[in-house]
């Protein structure tokens, strides 16, 4: 088959290698769709081997079952799913309290083996899953389908995990409005009654926000916390998702997240936000907000993801590309030309 795969750091090649072999409690899927997402930047510019052999990416998958493990029930060759990225452990206290992607085995990096990130990923013509993360999507077009595993699933966890400050009348803002940000914004549309501002440096992707459901959209400079001050009496926004993380970003939503708000924080910019031991007051972390670093998110929130979708509340902007085409795609995506998510199609 073909695949993917990084050979040396920042060395991507379509090659040809063997058709994963499958145990007893594997799927091997056929890939339909595999989405491509900042993490596959952030791997191919890690400056060192990841491991000794080749490394397909690709962490959001879609495709049809093709051979099922001999240990595995309840499942059949045909049926058309999507790949639960966190290949957790299934037995830990966090596994069964439905926190897989904390899972204990995974010790405190708390990152449970994920597709494209250790074991072989889904940027190929087929790909070995364990069965267990394998979660049924019926007719859902494979293009919509595969970002929801990581786009979705990502942004549904980071709003799940502030759904206490989204009350009706409150204030959401989202920063970024790139592969996760503009399915965020169809998220919070979907499933609360937030006014949602969205920020980011592009208008065009402000455009893209207000199609999304966003009520408002800000381009993202020195003076965004004052307006977002201003658009909520001063108090500020319940709670600021940041899909960027760097600096300026975390800022940002230091000040301009409400006393009593949330900020999540789903980017992997390196952004350090400062807040202090100091008395809550003017610019500064206000009292009672919290702050929560956002990794993925449950099986739980990719099975309502998929249900969104089927409802027709949650569409993913999509750029297509072939397989062959992986590494444009990606240099797209680095340079800010994506609208939306790219997914290649083998």
């Amino acid at each position: 088959m073909r695949a993917l795969q990084l050979t040396d750091p920042g060395v991507l090649e379509l090659r040809k290698v063997p058709v994963p072999e499958i145990g007893p409690t594997d799927l091997l899927l056929r890939v339909g769709a595999a989405g491509i997402c900042h993490s596959d930047l952030h791997v191919l510019h890690i400056p060192f081997k990841m491991r000794d052999e080749p490394l397909t990416l690709g962490h959001e998958v879609a495709g049809t079952i093709e051979a099922v493990g001999s240990a595995v029930e309840g499942r059949s060759a045909g049926e058309r799913g999507i790949v639960y990225l966190c290949w957790s452990c299934g037995v830990c206290r966090e596994c069964v309290s439905g926190n897989e992607n904390v899972c204990r085995a995974a010790g405190r990096t708390a990152m449970p083996p994920c597709p494209g990130l250790g074991p072989d990923g889904g940027m190929a013509e087929y790909i070995r899953i364990p069965a267990a993360s394998f979660v049924p999507i019926g007719d859902l077009d494979f293009l919509q389908a595969a970002p929801l595993a990581d786009a979705a699933l990502s942004s549904y966890h980071a709003i799940n995990g502030a759904r206490a400050q989204l009350q009706p009348g409150s204030v959401a803002v989202v920063i970024g409005i790139g592969g996760l940000g503009h399915v965020a914004v169809q998220i919070l549309a979907a499933t609360s009654a937030a006014h949602v501002i969205a920020v980011d440096v592009s208008a065009e992707k402000l455009d893209l926000a207000a199609r999304c459901g966003a009520a408002e959209g800000l381009i993202g400079g020195p003076d965004t916390a004052r307006e977002v001050l201003d658009r909520t009496g001063g108090r500020g926004a319940d709670a600021v998702f940041d899909f960027v993380g760097t600096d300026h970003t975390a800022t940002l939503a230091v000040e301009s997240v409400a006393p009593n708000g949330a900020y999540r924080m789903i980017g992997l910019g390196g952004g350090a936000p400062e807040i202090t031991a100091g008395p809550a007051g003017g610019p500064g972390w206000p009292w009672g907000a919290s702050i929560r670093k956002s990794y993925g998110g449950t099986k739980s929130d990719l099975i309502s993801s998929v249900a969104l979708a089927q409802a027709g509340k949650l569409r993913v902007e999509v750029e297509r590309y072939d397989l062959a085409e992986g590494r444009e795609a990606l240099d797209r995506l680095e340079r800010g030309l994506v609208a939306g998510r790219a997914v290649l199609v083998p």
